[in-house]
Protein backbone atom coordinates (compact mmCIF):
# COMPACT_ATOMS: atom_id res chain seq x y z
CA UNK A 1 0.00 0.00 0.00
CA UNK A 2 1.44 3.36 -1.03
CA UNK A 3 1.82 6.17 1.47
CA UNK A 4 -1.05 8.65 1.32
CA UNK A 5 -3.27 6.38 -0.75
CA UNK A 6 -6.57 4.97 0.48
CA UNK A 7 -6.72 1.34 1.59
CA UNK A 8 -8.54 -0.45 -1.22
CA UNK A 9 -10.61 -3.36 0.05
CA UNK A 10 -12.79 -6.14 -1.30
CA UNK A 11 -15.79 -7.06 0.89
CA UNK A 12 -16.91 -10.70 0.59
CA UNK A 13 -20.12 -11.77 2.36
CA UNK A 14 -23.03 -13.82 1.01
CA UNK A 15 -25.66 -11.95 3.04
CA UNK A 16 -26.71 -8.87 1.06
CA UNK A 17 -27.90 -6.81 4.03
CA UNK A 18 -24.74 -7.56 6.00
CA UNK A 19 -22.56 -6.73 3.01
CA UNK A 20 -24.29 -3.41 2.42
CA UNK A 21 -23.90 -2.55 6.10
CA UNK A 22 -20.19 -3.37 6.00
CA UNK A 23 -19.65 -1.25 2.89
CA UNK A 24 -21.46 1.70 4.50
CA UNK A 25 -19.45 1.31 7.69
CA UNK A 26 -16.10 1.03 5.94
CA UNK A 27 -16.82 4.00 3.71
CA UNK A 28 -17.17 6.23 6.78
CA UNK A 29 -13.41 5.97 7.21
CA UNK A 30 -11.71 8.57 5.07
CA UNK A 31 -8.64 6.44 4.41
CA UNK A 32 -10.49 3.29 3.25
CA UNK A 33 -12.55 2.61 0.15
CA UNK A 34 -14.47 -0.47 -1.02
CA UNK A 35 -13.47 -1.27 -4.60
CA UNK A 36 -15.52 -4.47 -5.02
CA UNK A 37 -18.17 -6.65 -3.36
CA UNK A 38 -18.39 -10.43 -3.59
CA UNK A 39 -21.49 -12.50 -2.82
CA UNK A 40 -19.64 -15.83 -2.53
CA UNK A 41 -16.16 -17.30 -2.24
CA UNK A 42 -15.75 -17.97 -5.95
CA UNK A 43 -16.65 -14.39 -6.81
CA UNK A 44 -14.19 -13.18 -4.19
CA UNK A 45 -11.38 -14.97 -6.03
CA UNK A 46 -12.44 -13.52 -9.38
CA UNK A 47 -12.76 -9.98 -8.04
CA UNK A 48 -9.42 -10.18 -6.27
CA UNK A 49 -7.79 -11.02 -9.60
CA UNK A 50 -9.55 -8.10 -11.27
CA UNK A 51 -9.03 -5.39 -8.66
CA UNK A 52 -5.92 -6.50 -6.70
CA UNK A 53 -7.13 -4.82 -3.48
CA UNK A 54 -4.91 -4.07 -0.49
CA UNK A 55 -7.11 -6.25 1.72
CA UNK A 56 -10.00 -8.71 1.56
CA UNK A 57 -12.64 -8.52 4.29
CA UNK A 58 -13.71 -12.16 4.13
CA UNK A 59 -16.73 -13.94 5.58
CA UNK A 60 -16.06 -17.59 6.46
CA UNK A 61 -19.21 -19.49 5.58
CA UNK A 62 -20.30 -18.60 2.07
CA UNK A 63 -21.84 -20.44 -0.85
CA UNK A 64 -20.09 -21.87 -3.94
CA UNK A 65 -16.72 -21.60 -2.18
CA UNK A 66 -16.23 -20.95 1.52
CA UNK A 67 -14.16 -18.09 2.86
CA UNK A 68 -11.51 -20.64 3.83
CA UNK A 69 -11.33 -22.02 0.28
CA UNK A 70 -11.25 -18.53 -1.20
CA UNK A 71 -8.48 -17.44 1.17
CA UNK A 72 -6.37 -20.49 0.34
CA UNK A 73 -6.70 -19.90 -3.42
CA UNK A 74 -6.07 -16.16 -3.23
CA UNK A 75 -3.02 -16.63 -1.03
CA UNK A 76 -1.71 -19.44 -3.24
CA UNK A 77 -1.75 -17.18 -6.29
CA UNK A 78 -0.83 -14.03 -4.40
CA UNK A 79 1.32 -14.84 -1.33
CA UNK A 80 1.37 -11.19 -0.24
CA UNK A 81 -2.44 -10.87 -0.26
CA UNK A 82 -3.89 -9.59 3.00
CA UNK A 83 -7.05 -11.23 4.34
CA UNK A 84 -9.04 -10.16 7.38
CA UNK A 85 -11.75 -12.63 8.35
CA UNK A 86 -15.00 -11.17 9.66
CA UNK A 87 -17.21 -13.93 11.00
CA UNK A 88 -20.21 -14.52 13.24
CA UNK A 89 -18.59 -17.76 14.36
CA UNK A 90 -16.15 -17.79 17.27
CA UNK A 91 -15.42 -21.52 17.46
CA UNK A 92 -11.78 -22.41 17.98
CA UNK A 93 -11.77 -24.72 14.94
CA UNK A 94 -13.14 -21.95 12.67
CA UNK A 95 -10.47 -19.53 13.89
CA UNK A 96 -7.67 -22.07 13.49
CA UNK A 97 -8.77 -22.95 9.94
CA UNK A 98 -8.82 -19.26 9.00
CA UNK A 99 -5.26 -18.64 10.12
CA UNK A 100 -4.03 -21.90 8.60
CA UNK A 101 -5.61 -20.80 5.30
CA UNK A 102 -3.49 -17.65 5.38
CA UNK A 103 -5.67 -15.00 7.01
CA UNK A 104 -3.74 -12.38 8.98
CA UNK A 105 -6.60 -11.31 11.23
CA UNK A 106 -9.94 -12.44 12.64
CA UNK A 107 -12.73 -10.15 13.80
CA UNK A 108 -16.14 -11.19 15.12
CA UNK A 109 -19.24 -9.67 13.52
CA UNK A 110 -20.42 -8.79 17.01
CA UNK A 111 -17.56 -6.27 17.16
CA UNK A 112 -18.36 -2.61 16.63
CA UNK A 113 -17.03 -0.39 13.87
CA UNK A 114 -14.57 1.01 16.37
CA UNK A 115 -12.86 -2.39 16.35
CA UNK A 116 -13.27 -3.25 12.66
CA UNK A 117 -11.71 -0.12 11.18
CA UNK A 118 -8.47 -0.39 13.23
CA UNK A 119 -8.29 -4.09 12.29
CA UNK A 120 -8.51 -3.23 8.58
CA UNK A 121 -5.77 -0.63 8.92
CA UNK A 122 -3.50 -2.96 10.89
CA UNK A 123 -3.82 -5.97 8.59
CA UNK A 124 -3.46 -3.80 5.46
CA UNK A 125 -0.23 -2.48 6.98
CA UNK A 126 1.14 -6.00 7.35
CA UNK A 127 0.29 -6.65 10.98
CA UNK A 128 -1.62 -9.57 12.49
CA UNK A 129 -4.90 -8.84 14.26
CA UNK A 130 -5.99 -11.25 16.98
CA UNK A 131 -8.45 -9.68 19.45
CA UNK A 132 -8.49 -10.86 23.06
CA UNK A 133 -11.67 -12.94 22.64
CA UNK A 134 -10.22 -14.66 19.56
CA UNK A 135 -6.92 -15.35 21.31
CA UNK A 136 -8.85 -16.86 24.22
CA UNK A 137 -10.69 -19.23 21.89
CA UNK A 138 -7.43 -20.32 20.30
CA UNK A 139 -5.78 -20.95 23.65
CA UNK A 140 -8.74 -23.01 24.83
CA UNK A 141 -8.21 -25.32 21.87
CA UNK A 142 -4.98 -26.57 23.43
CA UNK A 143 -6.99 -28.29 26.17
CA UNK A 144 -8.83 -30.48 23.63
CA UNK A 145 -7.62 -33.52 21.74
CA UNK A 146 -7.84 -33.37 17.95
CA UNK A 147 -10.26 -35.67 16.16
CA UNK A 148 -8.80 -37.99 13.54
CA UNK A 149 -9.94 -37.88 9.91
CA UNK A 150 -12.03 -41.03 10.40
CA UNK A 151 -13.58 -39.65 13.59
CA UNK A 152 -14.57 -36.51 11.69
CA UNK A 153 -16.18 -38.67 9.01
CA UNK A 154 -18.16 -40.56 11.65
CA UNK A 155 -19.12 -37.30 13.38
CA UNK A 156 -20.42 -35.80 10.14
CA UNK A 157 -22.56 -38.89 9.54
CA UNK A 158 -23.91 -38.66 13.09
CA UNK A 159 -24.81 -35.03 12.39
CA UNK A 160 -26.89 -36.25 9.44
CA UNK A 161 -28.90 -38.40 11.84
CA UNK A 162 -27.56 -41.77 10.70
CA UNK A 163 -27.53 -44.74 13.06
CA UNK A 164 -24.33 -46.70 13.72
CA UNK A 165 -25.29 -49.46 11.29
CA UNK A 166 -25.94 -46.93 8.52
CA UNK A 167 -22.66 -45.15 9.21
CA UNK A 168 -20.81 -48.46 9.06
CA UNK A 169 -22.34 -49.25 5.68
CA UNK A 170 -21.66 -45.76 4.31
CA UNK A 171 -18.00 -45.72 5.39
CA UNK A 172 -17.32 -49.37 4.65
CA UNK A 173 -16.33 -50.27 8.22
CA UNK A 174 -17.83 -52.50 10.87
CA UNK A 175 -20.50 -51.35 13.29
CA UNK A 176 -18.13 -52.23 16.12
CA UNK A 177 -15.53 -49.84 14.66
CA UNK A 178 -18.15 -47.09 14.46
CA UNK A 179 -18.98 -47.60 18.14
CA UNK A 180 -15.28 -47.45 18.96
CA UNK A 181 -14.88 -44.18 17.05
CA UNK A 182 -17.97 -42.76 18.73
CA UNK A 183 -16.56 -43.57 22.15
CA UNK A 184 -13.35 -41.75 21.25
CA UNK A 185 -15.28 -38.76 19.86
CA UNK A 186 -17.30 -38.37 23.04
CA UNK A 187 -14.16 -38.52 25.15
CA UNK A 188 -12.25 -36.00 23.07
CA UNK A 189 -15.15 -33.55 22.92
CA UNK A 190 -15.91 -34.14 26.62
CA UNK A 191 -19.59 -34.77 25.99
CA UNK A 192 -22.05 -37.42 27.18
CA UNK A 193 -23.89 -38.45 24.02
CA UNK A 194 -24.03 -38.11 20.22
CA UNK A 195 -26.54 -35.23 20.30
CA UNK A 196 -24.26 -33.19 22.51
CA UNK A 197 -21.29 -34.16 20.32
CA UNK A 198 -22.98 -32.66 17.27
CA UNK A 199 -24.00 -29.51 19.16
CA UNK A 200 -20.57 -28.86 20.67
CA UNK A 201 -18.65 -29.63 17.48
CA UNK A 202 -20.91 -27.27 15.51
CA UNK A 203 -20.40 -24.50 18.08
CA UNK A 204 -16.65 -24.95 17.88
CA UNK A 205 -16.66 -25.01 14.08
CA UNK A 206 -15.41 -28.58 13.83
CA UNK A 207 -18.37 -29.45 11.59
CA UNK A 208 -20.94 -27.34 9.76
CA UNK A 209 -24.61 -28.19 9.95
Amino acid sequence: MRLGKKIRILVADDHYIVRIGLVSLVNTAGDIEVVAEAADGSQAIELYEKHQPDLVLMDLRMTVKTGIEATIEIRRKHPKARVLVLSAFDGDADIRKAFEAGAQGYVLKSSTGEKLIPAIRAVAAGERWIPREVAHRLSSRNSYETLTTRELEVLNQIAKGLANKQIASHLGISEYTVKDHLKSILAKLRVADRTEAVSVSAQRGIIQL
